[in-house]
């Protein structure tokens, strides 16, 4: 993997290694990796590390009604944030009658609301995005105690999760003298040690989430065309410097935790500044891909005194949109913005197969051992085998007779699903 160049390259492990005498730094996704993360919650955007990954009890033969049953089902105005789940609770969002916005608290084991919090906003997207709707589209975020929700407006508010009342709140546009985001906010915060960290206000943002005060900002470059990120960040290490990934508009970047300075960072080639996928850590690599772009992994090295990110593979036929991958093995799973599904090498990039039916326009994916579960945005539920020779659907089952854009949350047992308008829990049977 390493060669003895003045040129290093980082590795997927954290640490240090001595090769031919040259230090080199290993990267590692989040301190969760050292401990086993908790399979009974899902409390942010794709899960404990932000990959898919479901760490909780495994999953029966198939999705039919003798093993996956309807627990409950609650009625709600549209939404396209995903559910998240602590041991107790089920976090949803709403935008009620085109005018507000409603974060609900549900009691998981009955479906009793618990609480519900709301507050003026909502807002238009552009014409030729009308079609998918002017909703509330992040993912909240929470530690246990408080819950951080993404309101289409430009702002964050940080809510307690016992009693549904606010702490505090931050107006993006107001603070920073922004335009408000054609697509409204879309990035999904992340929350780490005791900050929480999104995209907003034409910038990344790392602000305490005690009281959502800044602590910096950093990558503005200025929203892209018609303003607003549709990237999620990923919390990592280099070595034992904490950085985060943060995908803008316009490129990849590897952020300095400490001071919000920029390590290195890389174009990213997309239709109107559709970058919209979670740059997903490859061991040693990061991937991601673009509307109208190409599927490409990139590696971090060292030249000198700086760094840079460098192309390791691309491949124009892995162009996404808006579903992000998943990794099994040493394979990644991605759905195509040609509406088919793909399986490819990680190591060359080469598609060992690609499906020749068309799914709909976006899947959410979780992943279990060698099984996936995708969430078709026609409301088909399929799981499939990571078969690397062709797709291997085991299972498949029309769940909801709405449009599915939410994102799918595991949590123990059980599979909460958010419907254009209903929240859904199921359980394994």
């Amino acid at each position: 993997m390493f060669r003895c160049m003045n040129r290093t390259r980082f590795s997927g492990l954290s640490g240090l290694l001595q090769i031919c005498g040259v230090t080199v730094l290993l990267i590692a996704t989040s301190d969760i990796v050292a401990q086993q993360p908790d399979g009974n919650t899902w409390m942010q955007w794709r899960g404990p590390t932000r990959d898919g990954k479901f760490y909780g009890p495994e999953w029966p033969a198939d999705v039919s009604a003798d093993h996956l049953e309807e627990k409950w089902r609650i009625p709600l105005d549209k939404s396209y944030s995903g559910p998240i789940v602590t041991g107790k609770h089920v976090i949803t969002t709403e935008t009620r009658d085109r005018k507000n916005e409603v974060v609900y608290c549900f009691d998981r084991e009955s479906g009793t609301e618990v609480w519900r919090h709301e507050w003026e906003g909502a807002m238009k997207v552009p014409f030729f995005a009308a079609a998918n709707g002017s909703w509330i589209r992040s993912t909240p975020g929470t530690d246990g105690e408080t819950v951080f929700v993404g309101g289409i407006r430009d702002v964050l508010v940080a809510i307690d999760i016992e009693t549904g009342k606010e702490k505090w709140r931050i107006d993006f546009k107001e603070k920073f003298g922004t335009k408000l985001p054609s697509f409204g906010m879309v990035c999904s915060p992340l929350v780490e040690g005791d900050h929480v960290y999104v995209q907003a206000g034409a910038s990344f943002l790392k602000l305490n989430k005690s009281d959502g005060a800044v602590v910096w900002r950093s990558a503005g470059d200025g929203g892209g065309m018609f303003g607003s990120a549709f990237s999620s960040p990923v919390f990592s290490r280099l070595g034992d410097l904490p950085v985060l990934l943060v995908q803008t508009r316009e490129s990849l970047k590897v952020i300095n935790d400490e001071d919000g300075t920029e390590i290195c960072s890389r174009d990213i080639e997309a239709f109107r500044g559709m970058n919209i996928l979670t740059p997903t850590i490859v061991g040693d690599s990061i991937f991601t891909s673009a509307h109208s772009g190409k599927g490409e992994m990139l590696n971090i090295t060292q030249d000198g005194g700086g760094f840079t990110l460098e192309r390791g593979w691309e491949n124009k036929k892995l162009e996404a949109y808006m579903s992000s991958p998943v990794v099994i093995g040493n394979h990644g799973f991605l759905h195509l913005k040609s509406q088919r599904f793909a399986c490819f090498d990680l190591d060359t990039g080469v598609a060992a197969w690609r499906s020749g039916e068309k799914f709909g326009k976006y899947w959410s994916m979780v992943t279990s051992g060698d099984r996936m579960l995708a969430l078709d945005e026609r409301g088909i539920l399929l799981m499939i085998k990571a078969n690397t020779e062709q797709l291997e659907i085991v299972d498949q089952r029309k769940i909801g007779n709405d449009n599915t854009w939410a994102h799918l949350a595991p949590a123990g047992n059980e599979l909460y699903v958010r419907e254009l308008e209903a929240l859904v829990a199921y359980r394994w049977k």
